[in-house]
């Protein structure tokens, strides 16, 4: 249940991310392109992303550890959109998913996507009695 839970605030993160046209992220649905793909594909790049952020995130995270202690943390932004590249790059084999122009409008982008996924961590943080 979690992981639904965390795909879906993925997706409507992504899909916040992408109504700021200057970041230059973009999701193409996949054909015919109506609402209803629009979301399934927001849902399945979110699935994707969380994969990502879970298999490869966390190995290059416990790799990097040294950086975290010596840039403060401040690497975590780079690892982060790092990973949303990477996701961009999976889905870039299909002629839908996500697309992420420049690498460094990457960088706010996924800054914003921690930011919600922070926000609804905290929200949706199940209570201890």
């Amino acid at each position: 249940m979690g992981f639904l839970i965390r795909v879906v605030v993925n997706a409507f993160a992504i899909w916040v991310v992408t109504l700021i046209p200057a970041l230059q992220v973009y999701v193409v649905p996949f054909p015919p392109g109506e609402t209803l793909q629009l979301v399934l594909t927001l849902l399945i790049v979110a699935a994707i992303f969380a994969l990502v952020n879970t298999i490869i995130g966390t190995v290059i995270k416990v790799l990097a550890f040294p950086l975290y202690i010596l840039t403060l943390g401040l690497i975590g932004l780079l690892i982060n959109a790092f990973l949303l590249w990477l996701t961009a790059w999976f889905t870039g084999f299909w002629n839908w998913g996500l697309r992420v122009e420049d690498f460094w409008w990457g960088v706010v982008a996924a800054l914003i996507i921690t930011l919600i996924n922070w926000v609804f961590g905290i929200i949706l943080r199940p209570r201890k009695d």
